[in-house]
């Protein structure tokens, strides 16, 4: 079973359509969108009710969803040398975790656990995969906006790992 089975779908057809627009349309990977796009980008996104402690994913488990969080949050865990779970982050409204997954195909890099009641909404990789098909000019923009985005990790990152080289 997907993680993302166990999550309560909130809302649904065209009368919550304007409410996941804004949804969308209010985070940071999104934000700068038109509306034909977020309206577009809509109908391949589902919004969710996640409760506190629940697991969205594991380290090294098949990912195949980006998540979008609107409210609440979400930690990041990454396992030591001693496979011990360090808290890595902390993710809020309006930002997106788990972008690698419908890029890559490869296993989850960290963990991910609610940590406090949140709305979700998330893009499978199987609905990116459509849009690829079906909305190229669309999934370009969402790639530039992925890229972008691991790109200013990586640097980040990058930054902080010289500080512990010797």
């Amino acid at each position: 079973m997907e993680s993302f089975d166990l999550l309560r779908q909130i809302g649904a057809g065209p009368s919550f359509r304007e409410a996941l627009c804004n949804m969308i349309g209010a985070s940071q990977m999104f934000g700068d969108f038109d509306w034909h796009d977020i309206e577009m980008l809509s109908s391949y996104m589902q919004a969710y009710d996640a409760d506190k402690g629940m697991v969205l994913f594991r380290e090294g488990e098949a990912g195949d969803f980006l998540c979008l969080i609107i409210e609440g949050k979400v930690d990041i865990f990454k396992e030591d040398v001693q496979r011990k779970e360090k808290n890595v982050a902390t993710v809020g409204p309006g930002k997106t975790l788990g972008e690698m997954a419908i890029i890559d195909g490869e296993p989850r890099s960290a963990s991910a656990i609610v940590a406090e009641q949140a709305i979700l909404t998330l893009l499978t990789k199987a609905n990116f995969e459509r849009i690829v098909r079906e909305k190229p000019a669309l999934a370009t923009k969402i790639l530039l906006k992925i890229s972008r985005l691991l790109s200013q990790r990586l640097r980040r990152t990058s930054g902080l790992l010289v500080d512990h080289l010797e």
